[in-house]
């Protein structure tokens, strides 16, 4: 019997063993502008926030450009999509802090990637397992994103500045490393 993964975004399909989709053009973070793409879940916005001073502050990010999804569960609608294609060199998304808002974030990060834009997707690590079947079903095995310690809802804002302090440098190494 064939294992079959239930995508929470709507869709249903065999997991697949395709690879991990990335767009060849890495960002260069000085002068660029980042897209902050928070999932309305407690503590994302603050999360992109803090990430986005620390891109400015220390890797000559010229500006960032918040927005909220509509819904944490579904993937990014393609208005918000193509708005920040044509307005971000790249985009980081999150925060994955429930199964569905994790499968959801990678799905958001593999469209980014797919339309040209790349992608950093912040998951808390109680959810990977599920970041990890969205990855698959999107056809995007091994798909790399960046893991935070679970829980970030319940944080205070000194803690969610500490974790994107710890983060920083991965989200950085997923924007710009074309390896």
């Amino acid at each position: 019997m064939v294992d079959v993964i239930l995508d929470p975004t709507g869709g249903q399909r065999a997991a697949s063993a395709g690879t991990a989709v990335r767009t060849r053009e890495r960002a260069r973070l000085e002068g660029a502008t980042v897209g902050l793409l928070s999932n309305t879940k407690q503590n994302a916005a603050l999360f992109l926030d803090e990430l986005g001073k620390l891109l400015v502050d220390r890797y000559g990010v010229a500006a960032v450009k918040p927005m909220v999804k509509k819904t944490f569960a579904l993937p990014v609608p393609d208005d918000q999509l193509a708005e920040l294609k044509e307005s971000c060199d790249a985009v980081i998304t999150g925060v994955g802090d429930c199964g569905s808002c994790s499968a959801s974030a990678v799905a958001d990060g593999v469209a980014f990637e797919r339309n040209g834009v790349p992608a950093a997707v912040i998951c808390s690590d109680a959810f990977v397992v599920t970041a990890d079947a969205m990855a698959e079903l999107r056809d995007a095995k091994g798909y790399h994103y960046a893991k935070t310690a679970h829980p970030v809802a319940i944080l205070t804002p000194d803690e969610v500045r500490k974790r994107a302090e710890e983060v920083v440098g991965e989200v950085v190494s997923i924007l710009t490393d074309a390896s």
